[in-house]
């Protein structure tokens, strides 16, 4: 058995994740038609990751949101090379996606010091240019924030999620009893006795509908996309999120967790993917756990209670179904070895496909370099 603790935990205030920039590399300068001097070449812009940074301090610190590189120094006679213009270096935190203004994808940057060229510098003046020197490339772009976890807490509004993270990992979030507690995404880190840690994403609750924006859903459904494994949060219960909206069982929880994903994005389902049952503290709770078990061996005799666009084309396979209590800290422990080894697994599945990959490249490479040449037709 792994045992674990955890003393890590972010918070995210006023949570920001995406902003729109202008960028404008810088012009070359000017050539020298005499002696046939080259201007330099205008500064570029960069978008540089860093750990430590937040997209709300990145506002905070350029409110303008404009970015433009140093120009290129003139070509003159005791310097006919001109000097390259300065960069401009764009901080932003590790997770972000960097798109232009028609939604293209210019590039990811996933870990710290990773850096995508956005706005590239003019040329400098030179024969070929007359010895004029080109304006640097202006361009709009938009930085969207994708938090990157081990794994992404996935559950509609009071599933215990925030408790669960705050049991997991040692973290403190205010937990309080409504619909939505959760307002911004939070991340707790796992800490095992052989150092390894495992990053958990607490993101706010889904809602019917969070595909079409209602809520917050969709808005934090694409920072689901980075995790590397699910772990569905339901309340033994069931949910109502108000007076005004029907009950739902556990079961039907889980379905339409899973048909929130599907409508949002098919690969998420693709995912491995855990079941925490929450709340087993609850009198009746035994009960209604084996209700949900057999519910969940054969869905399919259940489906025909949901209407026709609330069944998702795939139902969710779990790897394991754990019975929790965020309150009492019972099956908490047993949780915990289960995201390591799936994580674990998955991890391994990686590196198999990898090697696999590496050594058909090999062959292929092999294959091209000693392959006989095609007989000559004489």
């Amino acid at each position: 058995m792994v045992h674990c603790s955890c003393v890590w935990f972010r918070k995210y205030g006023n949570f920001i994740d995406n902003l729109r920039l202008f960028t404008k590399g810088g012009s070359g300068g000017m050539g020298y038609p005499r002696l046939g001097g080259e201007g330099g070449k205008g500064g570029d812009v960069w978008v540089v990751a860093h750990n430590r940074m937040t997209l709300k301090q990145l506002k905070d610190k350029y409110p303008q949101k404009r970015f433009v590189a140093g120009e290129g120094a003139n070509s003159r006679v005791n310097a006919l090379k001109g000097s390259k213009g300065k960069d401009c270096e764009i901080p932003v935190p590790v997770g972000i996606s960097v798109t232009d203004e028609n939604g293209k994808i210019i590039g990811e940057l996933n870990k710290e010091k990773d850096r995508i060229l956005v706005a590239e510098g003019g040329l400098g003046g030179k024969l070929l240019t007359n010895f004029l020197p080109l304006k640097g490339q202006k361009r709009v772009i938009r930085l969207d924030l994708k938090l990157i976890a081990d794994v992404g807490l996935v559950g509609f509004p009071n599933a215990g999620k925030s408790s669960l993270l705050s049991q997991v990992s040692h973290a403190k979030p205010v937990i309080a009893d409504y619909a939505f507690t959760t307002l911004k995404p939070q991340l707790g880190k796992i800490m095992y006795d052989d150092f390894k840690q495992i990053s958990v994403a607490d993101l706010p609750g889904l809602i019917e509908g969070a595909h079409m924006n209602k809520g917050m859903g969709h808005k934090f459904l694409k920072h689901i996309e980075r995790t590397k494994q699910l772990l569905f949060v339901v309340d033994i219960s069931g949910f109502q999120l108000s007076s005004q909206t029907q009950y739902r069982t556990a079961f039907e929880t889980i379905i339409l967790l899973t048909k929130e994903l599907e409508l949002y994005k098919e690969e998420l389902q693709t995912k491995p993917a855990l079941l925490a049952v929450n709340k087993m503290d609850l009198p009746g709770a035994q009960d209604k756990y084996h209700v949900l078990m057999n519910q969940l061996q054969n869905p399919k005799d259940f489906l025909h209670l949901f209407e026709k666009n609330m069944i998702p084309e795939k139902t969710m396979e779990f790897q394991h179904i754990i019975p929790i209590s965020a309150i009492t800290g019972e099956g908490i422990d047993e949780l915990k070895n289960y995201i390591r080894k799936s994580l674990d697994k998955h991890a391994s599945q990686e590196d198999d496909a990898y090697h696999k990959k590496q050594l058909l490249n090999l062959q292929i490479s092999s294959t091209t370099s000693y392959s006989e040449p095609p007989p000559k037709n004489y």
